[in-house]
Order: structure tokens, then C-alpha cells, then sequence
């Protein structure tokens, strides 16, 4: 063939040089539909039947598995560009659980295409790689350390006569780094740097039982709750009572410190806020309100706001001027006993339900307003916020038992940790944060590394916080 006329006619059939419709009326003139690109069997299979999800894992959690998850996501990317055209260039973008940008597409490709895409991630015409330039780049792009969280404990102790009672708090954690433990009428001092167990009281000659314990901020004094109704406060350098509280006529499932200012929360629906140091001489707050027994007590980080939570399925939110609440939350199912301040938002404040409800709920106190809601398919027994990143601890009753670590605020469970044969009914947080113990009906205490001390560099800013600038 004339080389002259080759090149005219294959100029004329060129897919780039010609559009449907051009030269019409050319005895040479017919159209060609392009096949530049264009796989078939992977376009059918890329085909969404009505009903389909996009993506399969959209109904899964996602869960960090570690480095054999990543290499594994990467593979994927991998094959997303060079089959599907993916255009992925970097794997810390991409989230198993949210659909690609191919899968997106995916659900309007058809399979006859008459037009060649522009695809900038073809590899260079010079280009000694067989894979294209975006894959090229995400196997450059640098590997992420990730952060893996042991799934058994490191540290088991027997804690005998631990009650399983979902309306107690029996153990917390002090600045100090001692664990107190209440355990039947006594309460034990666990040193975590000496592993040194002492015993503080003995409420048996009064057959009495300690119903809850909680260290003050500097760590230095444990208030004791008691069955009868009295809470003592106790000076552990000294080993000695210094204060005895009355009022109450039921026991004192929660205590919560704010300065020297104790509040106490009783089976006989009343808050009690009193000053440790002086006694009786000066008379105490009442707050009124619950209906059912008072099982949760926190203070929010700037020691300005109470959060209650009863058997009554209330969640209340109480300033130091009001014997009335300000701020009254019922979307609850069940018991609230489960509260946390987070300690990263200005006004966010964390509470879970019980057996009825299993949900944990997030509200901005500084509007009133309900925010997030996740539900966990377990009775809540605890939640705690990392003192370094925006995640939080929940620990779980009926009917599973676990330990869950959530991001927030994705809410996707970073870690599911299991071992207790009973109902997870209390938590306390290491003093360097790090670090989280356990108590379970089971009469053990497990101790969890479950945070990781470092800030996260990704942290985002809440819009709640007030004091993030300068003004």
C-alpha cells in the first residue's frame, strides 16, 4: 500500500482526531466506536444491581488489624489502578469502610463506552516501570507506624469479695499511682509502683460494706462510701479518719471530688455537696432531682458543671449556684451510670445506658443539644476518655463482657478486648493515661495498655471549645 494514503486513511480513523458526527458526508465516512481503555468483563462486573450496596465493607466496622491490614490495603490500591483506574496514590487516604472514587463511579459505568477517557496516570511513554505513575507513587509513599493494642492484659490480680453490682464504683486510680479497692466491708491500697497491698479500713465491726471509694486530685485523701449511708474520708500518708460525713439515708453508690468539695450521690435520690474541710459546721447543698437511686457522678475538666446519672434513666447537669438542674437529658432506655467529661472538647460530656438501652450518647452542654449516638449491643457499664487523643473506653455487661476503645468522633472501635467472665462493672484510668484497669464479678482486676501517651498530631480542633484562641 502506498505509505502516503496509509497515513491519510489511519489520520482519518484516528479516535483522538475524530468525534461522532465530523466529516459527514465522506464517501469515506463511517463510525468506529472507541475500544481505547475499555475491558468489558471487568466493566461487567463492575455493574450495580438495583439493591446492591456500592461497596461491599460499607456495612462493616472498620477495625485496625496492624501492618498485615495495611499491606493488604495496598495490595488493593494496587490493583484498583492498574484494572479499574483507580487513581489511588497514598493509603493513608483511604478508608475501607467509605467508597473509592472508582467505586463511586462504579454504579453509573456502563459497558459500552464511544468515547477514550483521559487517564493522567498512564506511565510516560519512556518509563521503564510496567505499573503507572499513580501506582508507582503509592508504593514510594512512606509506611505508616501503627499503633497495636495487646488484646490480653498485662497484669492480673485477685480481687476477692468484689461485688457485682452494676449501681457501685468500687475501684479508681489516684495521681499518685496507688489503686484503691473496695472489697466487701475493707478497702485495699495497691501500690502500682511497689506492688505493695495495704489495707485502709475495716468497716466489719459495723456491718457495714463499702459501696464506692474515690481519690481526690492530688491523691492524698480516699472518701469511702458506705452501706449505711456515711461516707469517711481518709488520710493515706497518716492512715487515719479525718472527716465523717452524715446525711444520707441509704448507701452511696458515687463520689466525686472538686477541689475539697465532695459530692455524693445515694440511694435515696439526693446529691450531697460537701466541704471536706470543715465538716458539719457549714450545712450542706441537696441537689433534688433523680427519682431513682444516683449511680453516676463526674465533674467537667474546668470543675464548673456536675453530671448526674440515676436508675431513673436521667442524665442531669448541675452548676455550683442552682440546687435545681440546668440541663436535663431522658433520651436513656435504662440506668445511667456511665458518665466522661472529654477532656480534649469544651462542654462535650460522654454517657451510656443500660441493658435496656446499650447505647452511649454525646450531647453539647454548651447548647443542650443531643450530638452523636452509637449503639454498642452490650449494657454499658463505664466510659473514660484518653488524657492524649480523641478516643475513648467503654467497658460492657450483659451479654458480652468486653472492653471497647472507640475513636472519636468516627466512632469506629479501634479495639475489642475480652477476659472477663462477668459483667466489666469498673474502670479506672492510669495517671499517665496510658494505662486502664478493669473489675468484674468475676473477682479479678486486669490491667490494659490501651492509649498511647503520645498527642495525636491529627487531633482535630473542636468547634465547642471556647479557649482554644486568644482574644
Amino acid at each position: 500500500m502506498n505509505p502516503e494514503f496509509e497515513e491519510r486513511i489511519l489520520k482519518h480513523y484516528s479516535p483522538t482526531s475524530r468525534k461522532l458526527g465530523e466529516n459527514c458526508g465522506s464517501p469515506l465516512d463511517r463510525f468506529i466506536p472507541c475500544r481505547v481503555n475499555n475491558n468489558w468483563q471487568t466493566n461487567f462486573a463492575t455493574v450495580t444491581k438495583s439493591g446492591d450496596a456500592t461497596t461491599p465493607t460499607s456495612g462493616k466496622k472498620h477495625r485496625d488489624y496492624g501492618d498485615s491490614m495495611r499491606d493488604s490495603v495496598a495490595y488493593s490500591c494496587l490493583l484498583r489502578n492498574e484494572l479499574l483506574g483507580g487513581a489511588i496514590d497514598d493509603v493513608k487516604c483511604v478508608d475501607e469502610s467509605t467508597p473509592t472514587k472508582h467505586q463511586a463511579l462504579s454504579a453509573k459505568r456502563t459497558l459500552f463506552k464511544y468515547q477514550a477517557e483521559e487517564d493522567s496516570s498512564e506511565p510516560c511513554s519512556y518509563s521503564l516501570s510496567p505499573i503507572s505513575a499513580k501506582s508507582q507513587k503509592l508504593l514510594r509513599s512512606p509506611k505508616k507506624a501503627m499503633r497495636k493494642i495487646s488484646r490480653i492484659p498485662f497484669k492480673v490480680l485477685d480481687a476477692p469479695e468484689l461485688q457485682d453490682d452494676f449501681y457501685l464504683n468500687l475501684v479508681d486510680w489516684s495521681n499518685l499511682n496507688v489503686l484503691a479497692v473496695g472489697l466487701g466491708s475493707c478497702v485495699y491500697l495497691w501500690s502500682a509502683c511497689t506492688s505493695q497491698v495495704t489495707r485502709l479500713c475495716d468497716l466489719h465491726a459495723d456491718s457495714n460494706s463499702v459501696t464506692s471509694v474515690s481519690w481526690n486530685e492530688r491523691g492524698t485523701y480516699v472518701a469511702v462510701g458506705t452501706h449505711h449511708g456515711y461516707v469517711t474520708v481518709w488520710d493515706v500518708a497518716a492512715n487515719k479518719q479525718v472527716n465523717k460525713l452524715m446525711g444520707h439515708s441509704a448507701r452511696v453508690g458515687a463520689l466525686a471530688w472538686n477541689g475539697d468539695i465532695l459530692s455524693s450521690g445515694s440511694r435515696d435520690r439526693l446529691i450531697m455537696q460537701r466541704d471536706t474541710r470543715m465538716g458539719s459546721a457549714v450545712p450542706e447543698r441537696r441537689l433534688t432531682g433523680h427519682r431513682q437511686e444516683v449511680c453516676g457522678l463526674k465533674w467537667s475538666p474546668d470543675n464548673q458543671y456536675l453530671a448526674s446519672g440515676g436508675n431513673d434513666n436521667r442524665l442531669y447537669v448541675w452548676n455550683q449556684h442552682a440546687l435545681t438542674p440546668v440541663q436535663s437529658y431522658s433520651e436513656h432506655m435504662a440506668a445511667v451510670k456511665a458518665i466522661a467529661w472529654s477532656p480534649h472538647h469544651h462542654g462535650l460530656l460522654a454517657s451510656g445506658g443500660g441493658t435496656a438501652d446499650r447505647c452511649i450518647r454525646f450531647w453539647n452542654t454548651l447548647t443542650g443539644q443531643p450530638m452523636q449516638c452509637v449503639d454498642t449491643g452490650s449494657q454499658v457499664c463505664n466510659l473514660a476518655w484518653s488524657k492524649h487523643s480523641s478516643e475513648l473506653v467503654s467497658t460492657h455487661g450483659y451479654s458480652q463482657n468486653q472492653i471497647l476503645v472507640w475513636k472519636y468522633p468516627s466512632l469506629t472501635q479501634v479495639a475489642k478486648l475480652t477476659g472477663h467472665s462477668y459483667r466489666v462493672l469498673y474502670l479506672a484510668l492510669s495517671p499517665d493515661g496510658e494505662a486502664i484497669v478493669t473489675g468484674a464479678g468475676d473477682e479479678t482486676l486486669r490491667f490494659w495498655n490501651v492509649f498511647s501517651k503520645v498527642r495525636s498530631q491529627k487531633e482535630n480542633k473542636s468547634l465547642l471549645n471556647l479557649f482554644s484562641s486568644i482574644r
